[in-house]
């Protein structure tokens, strides 16, 4: 597992050379989480740009396309997304989320409220996975 975080004043092109570093590993990373930042006061970066939800969404995709056989994963940020960013992130080829009500520092969102982001968008859980991952969710 080797992801990162998005937002922190990088350009597109350094989140390029990231996802190509993680492309070179061989072999490449079962999972990769992409956090979007969380601009939480008292921190550092708590006044950092917002990155533009389409640069995400570009991130996503590049990361479907440069790591095939990896789980792409939605990980911090969810909750400050927009209801549609999600959508466009799973369109890109994001194919796993983290769940659960919260990660290290910040709050996730519910789990009954991904499995309606699921349903509304016809996603299922992985079953198999479900059962015995308690803290993620891949889909089919």
């Amino acid at each position: 597992c080797c992801g990162g975080i998005m937002g922190m004043g990088e350009s597109r092109r350094d989140r390029a050379g990231f996802l190509a570093e993680l492309a070179a590993l061989d072999p490449p990373p079962e999972s990769v989480p992409i956090n979007l930042l969380v601009h939480i006061p008292g921190t550092p970066l708590q006044e950092a740009p917002a990155l533009d939800p389409i640069e995400f969404v570009r991130t996503i995709a590049v990361a479907r396309l440069t790591l095939p056989s990896s789980y792409v994963r939605l990980s911090a940020g969810r909750t400050q997304m927009p209801d549609s960013l999600q959508p466009l992130c799973f369109l890109a080829g994001a194919n796993s989320i983290f769940y659960g009500e919260r990660l290290l520092t910040t709050p996730n969102p519910g789990a009954n409220s991904d499995l309606a982001l699921f349903e509304k968008l016809g996603l299922r859980p992985l079953e198999t996975l479900a059962a015995t991952a308690p803290r993620s969710a891949k889909t089919a």
